[in-house]
């Protein structure tokens, strides 16, 4: 069966702006509805998105959507610092990637995933985490594709719908060498 996507080719990797927050919100609630690849059961709102991307943008930090012919949004990825409260973490990012339903399996979180690691090293960062739910072997496989090597799997640290989730942490090093002074 062919996929209902266009070629990866056609797909244009662009900043978020206020006009792609009504497509974030559903792609992100779709997955909040649907899959357990976040540990949340409240729906997003378009207030709690803007806000959470002009934090990002406050930061210093990317909110890139993948927008198919025709502006749609096929989904959106960002970084955070990792463990923001302490400053030993501040070389260590972690990143979320949010892709449509009928956007997966094709390579676009791939595209996603590596524009952000160009954007994590050109911020000088060293290390990019990411905190699959592990039975979310499509995501790990993706990641393991990327260079990123699985680092811990923490059983039980959340629950969603009554069920206890197991945790995989994935790292990938940006770069060698000594942190900066």
């Amino acid at each position: 069966m062919p996929s209902p996507l266009p070629a990866l080719r056609t797909i244009r990797l662009a900043p978020a702006a206020e006009r792609h927050l009504p497509e974030m919100v559903a792609i992100f609630n779709d997955i909040v509805a649907h899959t357990d690849a976040v540990y949340t059961e409240t729906p997003d709102t378009a207030e709690r998105r803007a806000l959470w991307c002009a934090q990002r943008h406050a930061q210093g930090y990317p909110v890139l959507v993948a927008l198919g012919p025709g502006g749609a949004v096929l989904g959106f990825a960002s970084f955070g610092d990792f463990r923001a409260a302490w400053p030993g973490f501040r070389h260590s990012v972690e990143h979320s990637v949010h892709l449509r339903a009928d956007a997966r399996g094709h390579g676009l979180g791939g595209a996603l995933l590596a524009a952000l690691e160009e954007e994590a090293r050109a911020l000088g960062k060293h290390a990019m985490l990411a905190s699959i739910d592990a039975a979310n072997h499509r995501s790990i496989r993706m990641h393991e594709r990327l260079g990123f090597a699985r680092v811990a799997l923490m059983p039980q640290v959340a629950c969603k719908a009554g069920r206890w989730l197991d945790l995989v942490m994935m790292q990938k090093l940006l770069g060698e060498g000594p942190p900066p002074p």
